[in-house]
């Protein structure tokens, strides 16, 4: 965290180690809650988006995209609606809040899609495993009684 030397705009002083600490913390949650489609439409409901003072706030925050920042997201998707929220066209969507609960149904799609796919893959190489070795099988069982391998034709 000490990479973070931070500035306190507001004393006009640098800030202290542990204000740095509370500064990432804050910012570091703040980020991952823009993952969550209601809440961003409750900050539309409630006008942050038309104020240039946190438009520009969610401007500086993209240095959550960087390496040694992003590591710390427990909710990477948040990152991408941080990106989003840089068009002045989505954050005046986000009021509606129909296109909030489709941005919401379309997230908890991705995830469904993505698990069963992860875990389709992480079980392929146990599959693939059994695969190979009844391949080996066969080869061995393969042998002619003179001790030549027949000849496979690819």
């Amino acid at each position: 965290m000490a990479a973070m030397a931070g500035w306190n705009y507001v004393a006009g002083v640098p800030e202290t180690e542990e204000q740095q600490k509370l500064r990432f913390q804050v910012e570091l949650e703040f980020v991952q809650c823009l993952g969550n489609p209601n809440y961003l439409n409750f900050l539309a409901q409630r006008g942050y988006f038309k104020d240039s003072t946190f438009v520009n706030y969610l401007k500086y925050l993209l240095y959550w995209k960087e390496p040694d920042y992003a590591k710390y997201l427990k909710y990477p998707m948040c990152l991408y609606f941080l990106d989003l929220l840089q068009y002045e066209h989505f954050r005046r969507e986000l009021v509606n809040a129909q296109c909030s609960k489709f941005i919401d149904d379309q997230q908890i799609l991705l995830w469904q899609h993505y698990t069963r796919r992860r875990s389709r893959l992480l079980t392929t190489p146990a599959t693939n495993g059994a695969v190979e070795a009844s391949a080996r099988e066969s080869q061995a069982g393969s042998h002619q009684a003179n001790g030549h391998m027949n000849s496979k034709v690819s």
